[in-house]
């Protein structure tokens, strides 16, 4: 594909807070007009792209009446149909109004988390109403910067109680929807509860329907904290939990960046790309980004190219490496082993561990085999700048 141009079949998507944001960040005010909704739908259905992901209140002003929900759905679901595009997926923002300042399903205030819960409900009705499959939950709100003012245990037993309320809510309305937990360390909180994409996975264990629930990873949230999201995606991927996945930049230990998928460690995002494709992963590709606040409305539009083109790239690049001969020749090197005792490390049975306990082994011979990393790290690196 030489000119990485996106098919449908990419499933690429965006939400309309990308596009929609006019580069405000807290020290500086707005630089550009952001593009509406049916604009964002009719610019990025000519791109290739496959759908349009929402919070409420990206949509529907918080506050407006029912006559106007009525208008701008009505508007912006012809925007969708004229422009081959869908909504897989939605979400709330529970997060920008100053009710939510110290929270909203943790909220120790029962009328905050009513309001929460009253939130969310018509949120999901909107978003069944265009189609969404997905629903994502992000605690942005949810967690403390003075811990004497909450307690950690009742925070998470309040977490647990909102998503089963919201699982027995979607079955009880026939949505069928998957619900995707988001994870972040910090950011709008000093720190927010289940901080991890690891802490969402051993949340949602505990869940009453387990089986609805998902993960959200995005991989600026788990970079901030200097871990490694190709990690992170590559555990909710064992588990069966890869329900969706926000994909942008980020440089290690900064404030939430939000950059164009690509923009920062190429490596990373060569490994995360190579997992998606390989693991058969057929959800949405979203991209969670914005724009450089030194963008116009045009560079906004080769932001949006870029995500796309980078993804594209990275999976050109991807298929070169598993095809490469030095760098098969060099894995077999790596992974080259005994068939018998694979099997033996395949499950428990007491004839397993017995033959294990009284086979010899030579620690010393086994220490001395060569791991030519550096030669395959280089390897990939060639690939990846091109030179082979």
């Amino acid at each position: 594909m030489a000119a990485y141009e996106p098919q449908k079949s990419d499933k690429f998507t965006f939400g309309l807070w990308t596009l929609g944001n006019p580069g405000r960040d807290p020290f500086g005010d707005v630089v550009r007009t952001g593009f509406t909704p049916v604009e964002m739908a009719q610019e990025l259905g000519k791109l290739g792209v496959y759908g349009l992901n929402f919070h409420d209140n990206d949509l529907l002003p918080f506050g407006a009446s029912v006559g106007e929900h009525d208008r701008i759905m009505a508007e912006f679901k012809k925007a969708l149909d004229d422009n081959g595009l869908r909504v897989p997926m939605a979400t709330t923002n529970l997060f920008f109004h100053p009710v939510f300042k110290d929270g909203a399903f943790t909220s120790n205030d029962p009328q905050v988390r009513a309001f929460a819960y009253q939130k969310v409900m018509y949120s999901m009705d909107r978003g069944a109403e265009l189609g969404a499959e997905i629903y994502v939950f992000w605690g942005g709100r949810e967690g403390a910067e003075v811990d004497a003012s909450k307690d950690a245990v009742t925070a998470v037993k309040r977490m647990r109680d909102a998503i089963n309320f919201f699982c027995e809510y979607s079955r009880e309305q026939g949505y069928n929807y998957k619900l995707a937990l988001e994870a972040k360390p910090n950011e709008p909180r000093g720190d927010i509860y289940l901080p991890t994409t690891g802490a969402m996975l051993g949340f949602i264990a505990t869940l009453d329907h387990p089986e609805m629930v998902g993960v959200n990873p995005e991989y600026a949230h788990e970079t901030i904290s200097g871990l490694n999201f190709y990690h992170a995606v590559a555990q909710a991927v064992d588990a069966g939990k890869l329900f969706h996945i926000d994909l942008n930049g980020q440089k290690v230990g900064r404030f939430d960046q939000d950059l164009r998928f690509g923009q920062e460690d190429y490596k990373t995002n060569f490994f995360l790309v190579r997992l998606l494709e390989n693991s058969g992963f057929q959800g949405m590709k979203h991209f969670d980004a914005h724009p450089l606040r030194t963008s116009d409305r045009d560079d906004a539009l080769a932001f949006a190219r870029g995500c796309m083109r980078s993804y594209l790239i990275l999976r050109e690049k991807a298929q070169r490496f598993d095809a490469d001969p030095e760098v098969r020749e060099i894995l077999a090197q790596i992974h080259a082993g005994d068939a018998e005792l694979e099997e033996h490390l395949s499950g428990y049975s007491q004839n397993k561990a017995q033959a294990l306990k009284g086979r010899r082994f030579d620690p010393d011979a086994l220490a001395s085999k060569p791991l030519p990393y550096e030669r395959l790290d280089q390897r990939l690196f060639d690939i990846l700048m091109g030179v082979a």
